[in-house]
């Protein structure tokens, strides 16, 4: 093993073995490309360069992993430190043979470097892949040139558009890594590059060689054609998955250094945009909202070993699956056989489909419907960890069963409520141990949607809001905190955007107009057609109904929604929409009733009307402490609501596109008050 080891800066050394120099980097957590580490490796290989007892390079990663990528840090900051791009020249044109010994992650920037060594070999669990899209971005740094050299044009347009990561036993067939060794990594490759100098192997330069793109330009027009037409919907909206196409049409139809170009200008191109800063933006924003306002990260958190449920309609099923699927065992409780029945055969049903899909096996089915234990009595819960209400939006209800939980759960029990409107206080005085309540308001459906309203309450206990943070961590979600108020963060900003689009479509505007304005910006749907899927007569009551409203109304006529192919659109058997003419009628009965003027509105207002005021709600919620930070209005709205995230969430969106002086001013011609704090910024 390495002999003679010396110290090129703080976070890379350079050692011997025998004939065999070893450069590795040690730049904890994830050994980003930082300017320490470009220029440690710039200094490890001019020493090389100048020393003729070295036959070979042996490049490797302490800690977990290998270069997980660019340091994401340095964007938008004065360049410093050695160019990647000269240190990857160096390397792929030196005299000697380089060995990347690739353990853990070979991400983006990492990948770009594991590729300009001449030979890769890799444990038998590392895992590569260009995740640069995700951050609205391209790989920078010869990734789309060489990476079709090696996997194929076809395979690269996937890994590049897509950030998908590809695992050894894989890379190994494509040829991205020559060797999957077993034991010690570094040993392993010390022996690799011996052989490789011993059978005098030449310097293997990916850039010099296109038999494995698959074919030329011409060949491959069709497959390029085929991939955009396959992922127009996918890729709607976004700038980088086209320029990352661009770049490997590049590699296929020119010679290297030209595609390069082609690479080295998408890639400022997408730099210098907003939807990289706004990806950027959320990159780093969902990491700040694991972060909690005067909390000791350090604070020990509370075991969650068990979980108890209380519903298992579609909520407490899906809440179910999320601890089901990460070996936590879970008590779902319902009033009546029949509904039990039906949550637990939703719960099978949903598995086994992601079975049939070859997401796992039915033998883990099986494994985790064996954690599920179905029951009709409250009492049953009494030794679970962690207690998670799921029933109706009915304070009553809720505060008579946290009553009864009172009386039946562990002392120490986390008791959570998944209410998405009501106030958690109330229901936490319902019981004689406020500080163990908290609310955790999961979004449809709960085994999917990532985001996790956390809501702290007045009185709940600093490790009882930690550990539902960290249990959200654990079981997948993004959990973002907030305070108590009608509609927490997420729903309380829908509420200023449904009142809006109500008003609308009294006022001139058709349904279909202000969805289709919002899928244009890049929701995934727009409100009505968000009302339909959820169902019209969710809280709606035929006993109590007055007509008060046109959703009154529309229930009466007996439009529900997609749930009977009749709502705002009219829905055949495939669920394609058309709209209504009977909701079209309804409205206009009551516009005239209400003595409603009719007129054009163009998309612009629909937008503004739309938007404008939730953001002025969110200016609110941060004014009143409700939110931490702007950023976290963002990952709700991003996870929870479908904001197109390269718009970087309304906050972002009103800061760095609309304009907060703009927002503001159409708010006053629109007669609304405006957040000062909406003025001031944040």
């Amino acid at each position: 093993m390495p002999t003679d080891t010396i110290a090129i800066n703080n976070v890379v050394a350079l050692g011997r073995d025998g004939e065999i120099a070893i450069v590795t980097i040690d730049s904890p957590p994830v050994n980003a490309l930082s300017a320490d580490v470009r220029d440690g490796l710039a200094g490890a290989f001019a020493a090389i360069g100048s020393n003729a007892g070295v036959k070979a390079v042996v490049l490797v990663c302490a800690g977990r992993t290998f270069i997980a990528g660019a340091d994401i840090s340095e964007f938008g900051k004065a360049p410093r430190g050695a160019s990647l791009h000269a240190v990857m020249d160096n390397m792929e044109g030196g005299r000697v043979p380089v060995v990347a010994a690739i353990h853990g992650t070979a991400l983006g920037g990492g990948l770009e470097v594991a590729l300009t060594c001449h030979y890769r070999v890799s444990d038998a669990k590392a895992k590569f892949g260009l995740p640069e899209v995700k951050l609205g971005l391209l790989p920078g740094a010869g990734g789309t040139q060489r990476l079709p050299r090696i996997v194929g044009a076809k395979k690269a347009l996937e890994m590049v558009t897509s950030g998908a990561q590809m695992g050894a036993k894989d890379a190994l067939a494509s040829g991205l890594v020559d060797a999957i060794v077993d034991g010690d990594l570094t040993a392993g490759a010390v022996a690799f590059a011996r052989q490789v100098v011993a059978e005098g192997r030449p310097l293997k330069r990916v850039r010099d060689d296109n038999s494995r793109l698959g074919g030329d330009a011409a060949s491959l027009a069709p497959v390029f054609a085929a991939f955009r037409a396959a992922n127009a919907r996918a890729f709607k909206g976004f700038d980088a998955p086209e320029a990352n196409i661009k770049c490997i049409e590049a590699a296929v139809a020119l010679p290297f250094e030209d595609g390069m170009k082609v690479e080295r200008a998408e890639f400022i191109k997408l730099m210098g945009g907003l939807q990289s800063t706004a990806q950027r933006h959320v990159f780093f924003a969902e990491r700040q909202a694991a972060k909690i306002d005067g909390l000791d990260p350090k604070a020990e958190l509370l075991p969650v070993k068990s979980v108890g449920i209380i519903g298992a309609g579609t909520m407490g099923g899906g809440i179910a699956m999320n601890f089901l699927s990460v070996g936590i065992p879970v008590t779902i409780v319902e009033t009546k056989q029949d509904a039990l029945d039906r949550g637990v055969a939703t719960i099978r049903r949903n598995y086994e489909n992601s079975a049939k899909k070859g997401r796992f096996s039915m033998e883990e089915v099986e494994a985790r419907m064996a954690r599920l234990t179905p029951t009709l009595a409250l009492e049953d819960l009494g030794q679970a960890d962690l207690i998670i209400e799921a029933v109706f939006e009915n304070m009553d209800i809720k505060k008579q069963i946290f009553g009864r939980l009172d009386t039946i759960a562990k002392p120490g029990a986390i008791l959570a409520s998944n209410t998405s409107y009501l106030n958690v206080d109330e229901i936490a005085a319902s019981t004689s141990r406020p500080e163990s309540v908290v609310g955790m308001h999961f979004f449809s459906p709960a085994n999917v949607m990532r985001l996790l309203e956390v809501v702290r309450g007045a009185k709940t206990a600093p490790n009882v809001l930690a550990t539902a943070m960290a249990t959200g961590k654990a079981i997948g979600k993004i959990g973002v905190v907030s305070g108590v108020c009608h509609g927490f963060i997420g729903n309380r900003m829908l509420g200023a955007r449904q009142e809006q689009a109500n008003k609308l479509i009294l006022e001139g505007a058709r349904p279909a107009d202000v969805d289709r304005v919002l899928t244009e910006f890049g929701f995934p749907m727009g409100p009505f057609q968000m009302a339909d899927l959820a169902g019209l007569d969710i809280g709606w009551s035929a006993d109590t109904s007055k007509g008060v409203t046109v959703r009154d109304r529309l229930c009466e006529a007996g439009l529900r929604g997609q749930k009977n192919s009749h709502g705002f659109y009219d829905y055949d058997e495939a669920r394609n929409r058309t709209p209504s003419p009977v909701a079209e009628k309804i409205i206009l009965d009551y516009a005239a009733e209400k003595g409603i003027n009719r007129r054009e509105i163009d998309d612009a207002e629909i937008l503004e009307r739309c938007l404008y005021p939730m953001v002025n709600e969110g200016a609110k919620i941060l004014a009143e402490g409700m939110a931490q930070r702007a950023s976290d209005i963002d990952i709700v709205w991003i996870n929870g609501y479908g904001w197109p995230v390269y718009r970087g969430g309304p906050m972002f969106w009103a800061e760095h596109d609309a304009g907060r002086a703009r927002i503001a001013a159409s708010l006053e011609r629109m007669g609304m008050a405006v957040s000062p704090k909406l003025v001031e910024g944040w």
